[in-house]
Order: structure tokens, then sequence, then C-alpha cells
């Protein structure tokens, strides 16, 4: 397998970040707080950072501030999204339910849902992708 790595740039200045390797370790609170500092947090109303990626699983820490609101989508794959900070609304079909820090969903693929931050959130989304 050949690791694969994030080559710094502007907005995420320090340094490359490995995405695809034998073993990833990931600092979720690291990479919160970098979130919150840059710009396209504090400029419009949700911020992301993919922390793993590969051909069949990918997984992106996503920020979204109180009120915003990811429309209506589906996934090509099982999903899972595990809140790490706040509270949100998860709509899948016609159910919804809240989930707050400590608490996760997983969707099958193709199933159309969307999502809102009830308060400032942050939550990791898990795509595994079909063999």
């Amino acid at each position: 397998m050949e690791n694969k790595s994030n080559e710094a740039t502007p907005l995420r200045p320090k340094g490359d970040r490995l995405l695809n390797a034998d073993i990833v370790e990931m600092d979720l609170n690291f990479f919160i707080e970098q979130l919150r500092n840059e710009s396209t947090w504090k400029e419009s109303d949700r911020n992301s950072i993919t922390i793993f990626k590969n051909d069949r699983m990918r997984i992106v820490l996503l920020g979204l501030h109180k009120g915003t609101e990811l429309t209506r989508h589906t996934a090509n794959g099982i999903i899972s999204v595990q809140v790490l900070e706040g509270k949100i609304n998860f709509t899948a079909e016609s159910e919804a339910t809240t989930l707050q820090k400590g608490q996760m969903i997983v969707l099958r693929e193709k199933i159309p849902h969307s999502v809102k931050a009830l308060e400032e959130s942050f939550f990791l989304l898990t795509l595994a992708i079909g063999s």
C-alpha cells in the first residue's frame, strides 16, 4: 500500500497530513481547534477536514454553526455520524432524531438524509464504500 498524505496549503500551513497508511493516528481535539481557527469557519457556516481517505473508506470531521443545514442528499456507501461536540438533528427518509455528544447513527447506502446543527456542532462522518 502506498502512503498518501495531504500537502500543506495556505489555509492549513502546518505541514503534510497523513491520510492513508498502515496506521494513521488522529487527534480529533486538535482538528476541531484547527477548524475553529481557520478563516473558513469564521467566514462561513461550516468547515471540514478529511482525516482519512482510501478507496473503501473516508473519514471527515465536520463543524457546523448553529442553524446550519446539510440539505437532503444520499451517500454511495454506508455512513456513520458520531457527534463529538454539540447537538444535531439527523433526518433519514421521514424519521428525525436528535444526536448529541457521544451519540451516533449508522445509515445504509442511498438513503436520503439531512443534518441540521441545533447548536455549534462537530461530528465525524465515516463513509464505507463496498468492495
